[in-house]
């Protein structure tokens, strides 16, 4: 199993990763561990995926390990697929217009064109199983924006699922799962929540929750 070095160099952990593919994933698809119990000990044997190159390249190993290009054109598919969504979900009025991206604004105007649009997608996509009432929206199945004062461990904490969530505050994104925080990265990043999101499901071979299981 990977062990954790302070300041690992990434192509050495990545070349690890690679030679070992099979048995990891034996380990981690088996059922030795109770899925509550799965991301943790996960984690434990391997804190590298608490980094997002590693958690996206996972993913490349899971769904295609011999196509080099496969991340950066998953990302360009992704934000074709943003951009159109976008326009659909103003043609289905449950998005807004979105806002004008010019001068000083245009950081701020992306992150929120982007927040509401995944907020829109379980909408757009919708899946016959209502979430949870405690979750409220079935958007919270994969984001949620906290307010001024709410503390996100209380949110987590109260969170009627366990499964992979992006939580926003006024200085970053964190993905957690369950009340584990996973991921941490800026909110400029945000465009990629849902790739982090995915590779979470395929990393630690999570089930869907079945509200937001035609989105995924």
């Amino acid at each position: 199993l990977y062990k954790s070095r302070s300041r690992p160099n990434k192509k050495d952990v990545a070349q690890l990763l690679d030679l070992e593919y099979q048995a990891r994933r034996a380990y981690i698809d088996g059922d030795v561990m109770k899925d509550q119990e799965r991301p943790r000990k996960i984690l434990q044997a391997y804190p590298c995926f608490k980094e997002s190159d590693h958690l996206m390249d996972e993913l490349q190993r899971i769904l295609n390990q011999g196509h080099s290009h496969f991340i950066p054109d998953l990302k360009n598919r992704w934000q074709t697929f943003s951009e159109k969504a976008q326009f659909y979900g103003v043609f289905k009025k449950v998005l807004k217009p979105p806002s004008a991206d010019k001068g000083d604004f245009n950081l701020y105007c992306v992150v929120n064109n982007t927040i509401a649009m995944i907020k829109a997608l379980p909408d757009m996509f919708p899946s016959t199983s209502a979430p949870p009432k405690k979750l409220g929206p079935a958007s919270e199945g994969v984001l949620h924006v906290l307010e001024c004062a709410e503390d996100p461990n209380t949110f987590l904490q109260a969170r009627p699922l366990l499964s992979p969530v992006v939580v926003i505050s006024e200085t970053n994104c964190v993905l957690a799962i369950g009340t584990m925080p996973v991921l941490i990265f800026p909110k400029e990043d945000i465009c990629s929540s849902l790739l982090y999101i995915m590779a979470c499901y395929y990393t630690f071979h999570l089930t869907y929750p079945k509200c937001i299981s035609t989105l995924l």
